[in-house]
């Protein structure tokens, strides 16, 4: 299915350049010349994806955010800003947009933040279901009636309506991070944002600020300050796919953030409480990998 991207920005350029450039890329887009038109579009027809930037007529990018998400808490928004207003940015994000990025900004980089935002709308929003029943149900469902799964589907209840880090092992295409979505859809957390990092995707060097953020002028290129994902989901849920691939050295931070509630930035000495839920996936035998030194025990 197409997916529908909405460009809310007053430049009549910019919004035929976002035009042609995600038709070319194979979505379905529409554009407002305010907040207030986008609002009226969103009310008719939700979209996949929404594309804000911060400096509007009338309604200012931040209260269009903000009625956005009264609208519909999972639909992610993507914040296009200058330099001036990165800080308001950075606010938004705290608030649950899924991203901002400076102008004028990098065609690859910004289309690679849109097919994530747009897959993680769709994790969001798409029910998995939990069906025992011999007829395989519309849509994306977890099935089986023997007793083993029965226990799945038991501990998938057990596990939801509380806020216990939960790790998901099996081989790979077993259905782990279906069970996690089943997870975070039967949470307390449903409404807040559920993130996905796939440890194994992001080479080792960027993991850890895609996870953790970094101030301005850690390293070369860092301009600006950057909320990282476990920030980012503030009050929401973050799986962690494929942990048992993660660097030794970057699973202490994670410790530290299911023993603490806090994280660091990288390059920052603030320490920073998150409110966020942890789940994780591997295919790999932890045990092994403890005896190899390659996984903490501790972790």
């Amino acid at each position: 299915m197409t997916s529908h991207i909405l460009v809310i920005d007053d430049d009549d350029q910019l919004r035929k350049s976002f035009h042609r450039l995600l038709i070319e890329e194979g979505y379905l887009v529409e554009s407002a010349a305010s907040g207030e038109a986008g609002l009226d579009l969103i009310r008719h027809r939700i979209p996949d994806l929404v594309i804000l930037d911060m400096r509007l007529p009338g309604m200012n990018g931040l209260q269009t955010f903000e009625a956005v998400h009264e609208i519909e808490p999972k639909l992610p928004v993507i914040i296009m800003t200058a330099f001036g207003t990165t800080e308001t940015a950075i606010k938004a994000t705290k608030m649950g947009a899924f991203d901002y990025i400076l102008k004028p900004f990098d065609i690859p980089d910004m289309l690679a933040v849109i097919k994530k935002a747009v897959e993680a709308g769709r994790f969001m929003r798409s029910t998995v279901e939990i069906d025992s029943s011999p007829d395989l149900p519309s849509g994306e469902a977890i099935v089986g009636r023997s007793d083993t799964m029965q226990e799945v589907y038991k501990a998938i209840g057990r596990v939801s309506s509380t806020d216990a880090t939960v790790l998901i092992r099996g081989e790979s295409g077993t259905g782990k991070e279906l069970v996690a979505r089943a997870i975070y859809q039967h949470s307390l957390r449903a409404q807040k944002p559920f993130l996905v990092i796939n440890c194994v995707a992001i080479p080792d060097t960027l993991l850890e600020s895609e996870l953790f953020g970094y101030e301005k002028g850690t390293f070369t290129g860092a301009a600006h300050r950057r909320i990282g994902k476990i920030e980012q989901a503030h009050g929401g849920t973050v799986l962690l796919d494929e942990i048992g691939d993660m660097p030794f050295s970057l699973q202490a931070k994670i410790l530290r953030l299911l023993q603490e509630k806090s994280i660091e930035r990288l390059g920052g000495r603030e320490t920073i409480p998150v409110d966020v839920r942890i789940l994780a996936a591997t295919n790999r035998d932890l045990e092994k990998s403890l005896t190899e030194n390659r996984f903490r025990e501790d972790l």
